[in-house]
């Protein structure tokens, strides 16, 4: 996920305590999803690849083209929407976001679009930029949204452990 502004606060995507909104996607996700060809929304600097090819706040991945298979952990917040709408539009790849399957932006761009989701086991610890491993958990549940097929059949057979329902 891509440095944006600074927040703070439970469900900003860390503790309440951050000091930065840089966090990555636990790596262990990304080895039993992968492989990916892009990452449109990557850290500048960074301790691991999430995919073969990156766009970070630099490069602006939203005003980017998208190719091949997508792993999109978003900015979290307001940001989040923009996205899933074009990972919609895409309709090749798998989001992570929180599981705030009430919101607007759930019955906007996932209900009606995705192609499953997949309920994650617990809380996710997320990464600093330096590889460290968060000492808080992420605050609040997560969900991995597959958009295509593809992405449907990492969701179904993944080893990840949480729950899979096909939409």
């Amino acid at each position: 996920m891509a440095k944006y502004k600074t927040s703070t606060g439970m469900g900003s995507h860390h503790s309440a305590t951050m000091l930065s909104d840089e966090w990555l996607t636990p790596p262990e996700i990304i080895k039993k999803l992968g492989p990916f060809d892009l990452d449109p929304c990557s850290p500048v600097d960074r301790p691991w690849d999430t995919a073969k090819k990156h766009f970070t706040i630099e490069d602006n991945g939203l005003l980017q083209n998208w190719q091949g298979f997508i792993w999109c952990n978003p900015p979290y917040g307001r940001q989040t929407k923009y996205w899933l709408e074009k990972l919609v539009w895409h309709n090749n790849g798998i989001a992570l976001i929180f599981a705030r399957t009430e919101t607007d932006m759930f019955f906007r761009y996932v209900w009606p679009w995705a192609t499953s989701i997949f309920f994650i086991d617990g809380r996710l610890h997320f990464y600093s930029v330096k590889g460290e491993r968060s000492k808080a958990n992420s605050g609040a549940p997560s969900v991995l949204i597959a958009y295509g097929k593809e992405a449907d059949n990492r969701l179904l057979n993944t080893a990840i452990k949480g729950k899979y329902i096909k939409l």
